[in-house]
């Protein structure tokens, strides 16, 4: 399993700001090693944040994005002291969860 993600989520009248870091390799599947094999391909697919059961967020990624990505959006509809829950998978199906609390 990966990494937690670093979650912040700031309320400020009414809008909510999110940064999320995410580590994750993000591997395009074009590059070769030192032996000149192609590395295969590892990259995130999907990314979704939910806020009081409600999607906020919906994103499908490619393998374009770089290693550990940083991804920042706002939304309206939250409060101080609600739950964001941010979810990624990838290309070979890993599953990584987790959730801060609304500041």
């Amino acid at each position: 399993m990966s990494d937690p993600m670093r979650i912040r989520a700031v309320n400020t009248n009414g809008v909510t700001e999110v940064r999320v870091l995410m580590a994750h390799p993000m591997e395009t599947g074009q590059r070769r090693d030192s032996a000149g094999q192609v590395i295969p391909g590892h990259f995130i697919t999907e990314v979704t944040a939910v806020c009081n059961g409600k999607t906020v967020l919906s994103a499908m990624w490619g393998p374009a994005i770089s290693q550990n990505p940083f991804l920042q959006f706002r939304f309206k509809g939250a409060n101080k002291g609600d739950k964001l829950v941010i979810t990624w998978t990838d290309n070979k199906g890993v599953k990584r969860t987790d959730e801060a609390v609304i500041g």
